[in-house]
Parts: structure tokens; C-alpha cells; sequence
């Protein structure tokens, strides 16, 4: 069943108004469940959004673009590490998946400053790249300070918490409005890692472009994405995280739950808004926070879906 949640039915009106006001309804911050393949959504601090302790959480944070500044966007570093500090002011997550983009243009000084934001934090954190940190030497940067873990093309899992994660590279000879794509060897990987794990082991696959097409004519997908959802179709708690279009929009087919992220750098138009993606240009005032964020992830033991919390800068 493919069932997108409210705010993603901006794809069906091209209107610029509405598609802001869909991700100012999505800043307010919700808690996200599967159950059955049927998603349910509350906000934050309703009696409906409440889940019981005791479980695995985790946070992905996503689209730092450090380096980047404009004069609407003019320092995202502070918004990033207000991210960081957000995460570690309530019950510190286990883990956080970085999903891409940590840099803007992958340039030394750039990842300089990751390493203070993140490296500093005290949080265990997993990264994959994004195509913003593979613009110079085919990432060998990114990788050398942040691909723990990664064999030398960029993939990898691990396991934690009775969950199994899966990071893959997606950006690669990526080209202007062209959709990513993972290609054989990574596939191959894929499949392999998935072989002996039981379909009840909750699975959480992590990359920085979508794995499903929020909208072709931007690039916004993975072209061979069908392929890997193939593999994960015997698995029953299936979350795949990404990044790249700094918004929330979540979908649901079958078993697997789609959700891409907000980015703590700056907000980009709801797709086919504009004429192009790129930093939203019009931000009303005072409304920067509320369009930058991060996400929560729990696990509860005897609940197989995964309850995914968005939260707003300074909520």
C-alpha cells in the first residue's frame, strides 16, 4: 500500500503558499507510527503521541551544508550545533545517523568544522554521504574523517540496540537533476548482508538521496532503488531514512516506512513548487526554526514498528 501522510500531498497543488504552509504544519514537530502498514501521525505533547519507555532510540541528523551562507542562511554551523545540543538537552540517543550533505562543498576548512560540531559532541554518530561531500577527490575526505565503519566505497551496517542498520552510498557520478543510483556492487553487498537475518529483525536502512521518487524531475530518487526494496520485501519493521530535500515527507508500502528529514542548514520548496530546487528564498521572519530539525527514533520492545519523532530547533 503506498499512502503518503497529509502534508505530502503538496506533490498535488503546485501552489508556492500552499506547499509553504504544508511544511510549516510539518515544523509543529509529530510523532510517527506504523502499525500494519497503516501510518498514524499526533503531535508532539498529545495525549496521542505518547509511547511507553524502556526502548532503543536513536536520532538522524541531516544536510548540515556547513560552509554554506547566505544572508537568510548565514550561519547554519550555529543552527547544526543547536541541533546537536537539542538532541543531548533530553535523554541522549544511543546513536545518530548523519544522512549527508555534512559539508557544502567538501572543502578541508569545511570538514574542519564538522569535526568540531560532531566530533566534540559526545554522541556515537553514523555517517553516510551526500553528494555536496563528494564534489572533491570522490569523497576520499569525507570517508577519511567520517567513514568509520565504511568499507572504501562508502557502505556498510551494524548492529545495536536489537536493531539492524544499513548505510549505503547513493550519490555517486550523480549528475545535475539526475537520480541516484546504487549500482551492482553495492547491491550485491545488499543482498549478501541481508541473507541470514531473520524477517523479524527490525531493519533500518540509512542513505542520503530517497529510496523511492518523491520527484523525478528534480532528482529526488534512487533509479535502481526497486532493486533494494526487492531485498527488504521478507523483512516485517523495515525504516528508511534519507536526507537530501530537507523536509519532512513520509510514505508507507507494505512493510517499509519511507522518511526523509529536515535539514539543519535550510529549508528547500515542496516538490514541483518552484521551478528548481535550492534554499527556500522567501522565509518569512522569525520562522527559520521551525523548518530545521531533527529526528528521534525508538524502538519498544514488543511493538515492531519504529516511532519516529520530528522536532523543530528550539522546540
Amino acid at each position: 500500500m503506498t499512502q503518503p501522510l497529509p502534508h505530502d500531498d503538496a506533490k498535488h497543488d503546485g501552489s508556492k503558499r500552499h506547499s509553504l504552509e504544508c511544511m510549516l504544519w510539518a515544523g509543529t514537530g509529530l510523532l510517527w507510527t506504523v502499525v500494519g502498514g497503516v501510518p498514524r501521525s499526533a503531535l508532539i505533547g498529545s495525549a496521542q503521541a505518547q509511547t511507553p519507555g524502556g526502548g532503543f532510540s536513536f536520532a538522524q541528523v541531516s544536510d548540515s551544508h556547513l560552509g554554506f551562507s547566505t544572508p537568510l542562511y548565514s550561519d547554519v554551523a550555529a543552527t547544526t550545533a543547536e541541533a546537536i545540543a537539542q538532541l543531548k538537552s533530553g535523554p541522549a540517543p544511543s546513536l545518530v545517523l548523519h544522512t549527508g550533505d555534512v559539508t557544502h562543498l567538501s572543502r578541508p576548512a569545511e570538514f574542519d568544522a564538522a569535526q568540531q560540531i560532531f566530533g566534540t559532541s559526545g554522541l556515537e554518530i553514523h555517517y553516510v554521504p551526500g553528494e555536496h561531500d563528494v564534489i572533491d577527490d570522490d569523497g576520499k575526505g569525507f570517508y577519511e574523517r567520517f567513514g568509520r565503519g565504511a568499507g572504501p566505497a562508502g557502505w556498510y551496517s551494524f548492529d545495536a540496540g536489537g536493531v539492524h542498520f544499513i548505510g549505503l552510498n547513493n550519490v555517486m557520478n550523480l549528475r545535475a537533476g539526475g537520480l541516484g543510483q546504487l549500482g551492482a556492487e553495492q547491491l550485491r553487498f545488499l543482498e549478501q548482508d541481508l541473507r541470514d537475518r531473520s524477517a523479524s529483525l527490525p531493519i533500518v536502512l540509512f542513505a542520503h538521496i530517497p529510496l523511492w521518487t518523491v520527484h523525478a524531475p528534480w532528482g529526488w530518487g534512487t533509479q535502481d532503488a526497486e532493486q533494494a526494496l526487492g531485498l527488504l520485501a521478507r523483512f516485517g519493521s523495515v525504516t528508511i531514512l534519507n536526507g537530501h530535500i530537507h523536509q519532512i515527507i513520509q510514505k508507507v508500502e507494505g512493510q517499509i516506512a519511507f522518511h526523509t528529514a529536515r535539514s539543519t542548514a535550510f529549508p528547500q520548496p515542496a516538490p514541483g513548487s518552484t521551478p528548481s530546487p535550492g534554499p527556500v528564498r522567501d522565509l518569512p521572519a522569525g520562522r527559520l526554526h521551525s523548518v530545521l530539525g531533527v529526528t528521534r527514533i525508538s524502538r519498544v520492545e514488543g511493538r515492531a514498528p519504529l516511532a519516529i519523532i520530528d522536532t523543530p530547533l528550539g522546540a
